[in-house]
């Protein structure tokens, strides 16, 4: 017992350091190669090509702080998230960054960035025009020209040519990376998941956070453990977590201590960031695009079909969930006006929701007692 206990802690202790030690490690990491990073505020911006230029992509997130210094700079009415990532800046939480990116998501986020560049010194900033129509024919065309554009940029910035060779480097890279949080995914569809969900939240989340190179190496090493690890802790409740922004690993701790196991998710600290890979597609910067305007959208992408809707039940199927939790950072716009087709389709599929609407803070007492009370109705339910 004692051994496999040091092996639990020893398995995802990387992945945990990472994210909670994440200014550290990108200090080492630009300490150890004389490179540069480069801070990106949506899944959308496309990391292939910030690394094929020798620079280290990191997403900008927040903390769970009271906000306390972005009202003078951003409407208080805007998104929570958009705010904690601001003020992560302000407060030079940051200080390593040597430039940052975005490519369009939500206005809200983009205010985020616009704020951040006329207030926090950095040495290079670029706003990438993501198309928001992604079910239309000319948008992969139409970004695959501006990522000419952007690779013309880093260029200049680095003064550095992008060679073919880098971006195939590159793109193989983040496709490895992606393969292998896919094999940890698929782990978690049988009856005794040898991961919670916030071991897997770690592992998505550090992703996001240091060099795919090192954290494709860790995965590795953590998928041989996975298939020797016992599942000791009962599984419970399978419920899958949708929706907005959610990196709060307090209230993904909180909900399985209740019962439950989260067996998987549809958010962009999960599987949406890395669901799809860049397929070969002859040239290079179009392969790119082709993969973020086909990758699972996001809400502010996937109009007028609402594909989005169709992949989360089949992944309620598949991961034989019996609940899911939606959850929306207060003022989301483009949540809040997904949410109402999302769970009517979960119904429909026979999945009950629970919804739960975050702020900067989320008050885990509250929702605590939420959650306990949907988990003894799916049990209920489980009786009959």
């Amino acid at each position: 017992m004692g051994n496999q206990a040091v092996l639990d802690r020893e398995t995802f202790e990387t992945f945990r350091n990472w994210r909670v030690n994440r200014a550290e490690y990108a200090k080492a990491w630009k300490e150890r190669t004389g490179r540069k990073i480069i801070g990106y505020f949506c899944t959308y911006a496309p990391e292939e090509l910030i690394y094929a230029a020798g620079i280290l992509p990191v997403r900008i997130l927040g903390s769970h702080e009271v906000q306390d210094v972005t009202e003078p700079h951003i409407f208080a009415m805007f998104c929570p998230f958009c705010r904690d990532c601001l003020a992560q800046g302000l407060k030079g939480r940051f200080d390593y960054l040597d430039g940052i990116t975005i490519a369009q998501s939500c206005l809200h986020i983009r205010q985020a960035f616009t704020s951040w560049q006329k207030h926090v010194p950095i040495d290079y900033s670029y706003y990438l025009p993501m198309p928001h129509h992604v079910q239309s024919a000319r948008a992969t065309p139409f970004l695959a020209k501006e990522l000419e554009l952007f690779k013309a940029s880093l260029e200049e910035w680095t003064g550095k040519k992008i060679t073919d060779d880098a971006i195939d480097e590159a793109v193989e890279i983040h496709n490895r990376n992606r393969e292998l949080l896919w094999k940890v995914y698929e782990l978690r569809k049988g009856d005794s998941p040898p991961l919670t969900g916030e071991e897997a939240m770690e592992m998505v989340l550090s992703s996001q956070m240091v060099d795919k190179q090192d954290h494709n190496a860790a995965l590795e090493k953590v998928l041989a453990r996975l298939s020797k690890r016992d599942s000791t802790r009962p599984t419970g409740t399978r419920l899958m977590i949708l929706g907005s922004e959610d990196d709060d690993v307090e209230f993904i701790n909180m909900v399985e201590s209740c019962g439950a196991t989260f067996v998987v998710d549809d958010h962009c600290t999960g599987t949406r960031y890395f669901w799809n890979n860049v397929e070969s597609a002859g040239d290079r910067l179009t392969s790119i695009a082709d993969r973020y305007v086909k990758r699972v959208p996001c809400p502010t992408k996937d109009w007028p079909d609402r594909t989005r809707v169709e992949h989360v039940i089949k992944l309620a199927k598949e991961y034989d969930v019996a609940g899911a939790i939606v959850m929306q950072q207060k003022f989301c716009d483009p949540h809040e006006l997904d949410n109402p087709a999302l769970t009517k389709a979960l119904k429909d599929a026979g999945v009950k929701t629970l919804f739960l609407e975050f702020d900067v803070t989320v008050p885990i007492g509250q929702f605590k007692v939420r959650v306990e009370a949907f988990l003894e109705m799916l049990q209920d339910d489980d009786l009959f």
